[in-house]
């Protein structure tokens, strides 16, 4: 894991981006805050469990189905399966130790 800190690299409205192997975030000092870093890491998790390509694949799918199904950017977003377990399990910073395979299905 990488930590780079980089306006152009992430979206307008996000604090940060992940693309294994590498953590992109707007400001240095989301480094120190410790739920950001491990919603991060659990996105790394997730890529290498999907052998990374797929993972982009299913998360822009996953995206547009809940557009569709909340017709709302920010519903959808915070409804992918993969911000969900993000989001759930920020700030235990065990959880990573203790995740099973492909948690992120409990959370579709």
């Amino acid at each position: 894991m990488r930590l780079i800190i980089s306006k152009f690299w992430v979206p307008k409205g996000f604090s940060g981006i992940t693309v294994y192997p590498f953590i992109f975030m707007r400001e240095n000092i989301l480094r120190t805050q410790k739920n950001f870093v491990n919603h991060e890491k659990i996105h790394l998790r997730q890529q290498i469990e999907l052998l990374i390509l797929p993972f982009f694949i299913w998360y822009v799918l996953e995206f547009f189905i809940r557009l569709i199904q909340f017709r709302n950017r920010k519903k959808a977003y915070r409804n992918i399966s993969f911000e969900r377990e993000a989001y759930a399990n920020e700030s235990n910073t065990d959880y990573l130790t203790n995740r099973k395979f492909f948690s992120f299905f409990n959370y579709l």
